[in-house]
């Protein structure tokens, strides 16, 4: 069985004439027909040419009423002599409305160059047979003549133009609209996607730590029989479990309601460098079973002077939740030994963040982690215009895994 192209019947529909076409041509052949019947035509036939010859011209002008949307300049081109048959012949007034009818159709049908000529060589066709009858024959029925050739071929020809004007002015407005559409649709996927990825970091920041801290102490109850040792991580659990929830019931009421309820909502928002200290503490009660200390090394002037504004909250907020994850990962992977965080202002005013922990090949971290930290990391400096790197670093006083962030200087509005 032979496959049949998809392309077929739409090329056989194109080609095939429009009901509407096939309406007017038949129903114009039929007027035609008609008033030749009851001897309503124009008058005896010019150039000694027989009456009959009028009834081919009606022919021919109805076929190419049958064309005027599938092919408009071969309709026209069979009009054209048709009507000039019928002007020599039996004159029938239905021939004359079919040419005007087509000339109508090439112009709103037809292919742009043709219909930008057409009306300007109606105009002259127009313009060269007045002149003519006027030096052929010197009547003020001229002045009529003219007005007839102009309404049968002035008129449709710009009446044409100007629906087809309208109908590509519609036709761009609707593509242009479309296209917004699609401008408006990809510019929304590309915010809910932003939306998703920012939320995804701020709720693996705000959980990452709490969860990395209670599940390091769970490993040490479970391997340590000390009933002291036993009750204090326990402690720690419980006490970061319920930060943990708490951060979390904050996230989601902002989530669901952007505007604070109250002051209690703020600090889940907008944490500041300010709260570093309440981070440190229980970086160093989620460190000291495995041997981790921690030290801040804040190199910044004091607010207020004119050297060191208050970075803006957006950049605030970044380095604090670097600060964050890079505590979560040192408790996480790091060796035994000294973390260092260290804040300082550059010349440019450009905030650098760097934390420093001892670097040593584990075979397993002490609490499995979901592997976008570093990458949430870059995504907050990229949105910033900072930089950031993060890898191992080997130093004089040993082997160390360093992570730095330089965000711009960007200052909080007075």
């Amino acid at each position: 069985m032979i496959a049949r192209s998809p392309a077929a019947p739409a090329t056989a529909t194109a080609r095939r004439p429009h009901r509407l076409d096939v309406l007017l041509a038949g129903g114009g052949l039929l007027g035609g027909l008609l008033l030749w019947t009851l001897g309503q035509h124009g008058g005896p036939p010019q150039l000694g040419l027989p009456p009959a010859l009028t009834l081919l011209a009606l022919a021919a002008m109805s076929l190419a009423e049958l064309m005027r949307r599938t092919a408009p300049l071969v309709a026209l081109a069979v009009a054209v002599p048709a009507l000039a048959l019928d002007v020599c012949t039996a004159n029938l007034v239905v021939t004359v409305l079919m040419f005007t009818d087509v000339v109508y159709a090439a112009v709103l049908h037809g292919p742009p160059a043709a219909a930008r000529r057409i009306p300007l060589h109606c105009v002259l066709v127009t313009v060269l047979g007045t002149g003519v009858l006027t030096a052929l024959w010197r009547s003020p029925q001229v002045v009529l003549v003219a007005i007839g050739l102009a309404l049968i071929t002035i008129a449709p020809a710009w009446t044409g133009l100007m629906l087809r004007e309208h109908r590509d002015a519609a036709e761009a407005a609707r593509l242009r609209a479309e296209r917004i559409a699609l401008l408006a649709e990809r510019d929304r996927a590309r915010a809910v996607a932003g939306e998703r990825a920012r939320m995804a970091r701020e709720l693996h920041d705000v959980v990452a730590n709490h969860l990395s801290a209670i599940a390091i102490h769970s490993t040490a109850a479970q391997s340590i029989d000390d009933p002291s040792a036993t009750r204090e991580a326990l402690g720690v659990i419980r006490e970061n479990s319920v930060q943990g929830l708490s951060e979390m019931r904050r996230l989601i009421r902002l989530l669901r309601n952007p505007a604070p309820t109250g002051p209690k909502d703020a600090p889940a928002a907008t944490p500041t460098l300010d709260g570093l200290d309440a981070l440190l503490d229980q970086a160093r009660t989620g460190g000291a079973s495995s041997g981790l200390t921690f030290v801040l090394d804040d190199a910044r002037a004091p607010h207020g002077t004119g050297a060191a504004p208050r970075p803006a909250a957006p950049v605030e907020l970044a380095a604090y939740r670097i600060v964050q994850e890079a505590l979560t990962n040192a408790l996480k992977h790091a060796a035994p030994g000294e973390v260092r965080i260290r804040l300082a202002r550059e010349h440019d005013g450009t905030l650098t963040v760097a934390v420093r922990s001892p670097f040593a090949d584990r075979p397993d971290p002490r609490a499995p982690g979901s592997g976008t930290g570093l990458i949430g990391m870059r995504e907050r400096i990229a949105l910033l215009g900072g930089a950031f790197e993060a890898g191992p670093s080997q130093q004089p006083d040993g082997r160390f895994w360093l992570v730095r962030a330089a965000l711009p200087a960007e200052e909080e509005a007075s």
